[in-house]
């Protein structure tokens, strides 16, 4: 039996290289857009945060795309929803798990038209535009009517937000389905955190100590 992996698909390398490379200067691009911004003023909606960051990237890291693919791999989902595509690089590790998979499909949610319009082209460009399905707009809205099972969900879009997305979701959750948030060192993840840590709300979590830290939290 022939073994694949799409992440060694050279237009698949070649797209996460450059991505990885761009996201690189995220430091300097949120020092430029900052710098013209009141410093006493913060972000009216989220619709406005996405704007206004439009050129950054906040990738996962390549160790936690390595990660998804691997759970993804192993758990054969035939629904992932990730809440926060941006440009689309823990999409594609998603996505080339499913293709590998040989079924499944990623539903992923971007608030950003710029963002979209140019992971729709990295898509298309790898060949893995048929198996990723891209709400446009705010994920508590998208995400209410997805209509089927969520069998791995993926948080990484603004971390205030992580909660209230999960709760949309929760309907869409059967007992073993994974839940994975980036990021646990930002403090605004905080209220997912103790959602999530808390066994009376029905998970079991535990923290994976991969760049800012992953936390996996498996519906019971």
């Amino acid at each position: 039996m022939t073994s694949t992996n799409t992440l060694t698909d050279p237009r698949v390398e070649t797209a996460l290289r450059r991505m990885f490379a761009d996201a690189a200067r995220d430091d300097a691009t949120v020092a430029r857009i900052m710098a013209g911004r009141p410093a006493d003023r913060g972000w009216q909606t989220p619709q406005e945060h996405a704007d206004a960051v439009a050129e950054v990237y906040m990738p996962i890291s390549a160790a936690g795309g390595q990660l998804l693919y691997n759970l993804v791999r192993a758990i054969r989902p035939a629904t992932v929803v990730e809440f926060g595509m941006s440009f689309g690089i823990s999409t594609l590790y998603l996505a080339a798990a499913v293709r590998d998979n040989g079924t499944g499909r990623v539903v992923t949610t971007e608030l950003s038209e710029a963002k979209i319009a140019a992971a729709r082209r990295t898509f298309s460009g790898t060949g893995l535009e048929d198996v990723v399905t891209v709400l446009a707009g705010d994920a508590r809205d998208t995400l209410g009517g997805l209509g089927v099972p969520a069998d791995f969900v993926l948080l990484d879009g603004w971390k205030d937000l992580c909660l209230p997305v999960l709760r949309v979701l929760e309907p869409h959750l059967k007992p073993g389905t994974l839940v994975v948030a980036d990021d646990v060192d930002l403090p605004a993840l905080g209220p997912y955190l103790e959602y999530v840590r808390t066994p009376a709300n029905g998970y079991q979590s535990v923290t994976f100590p991969v760049e800012d830290g992953m936390e996996i939290s498996c519906r019971l």
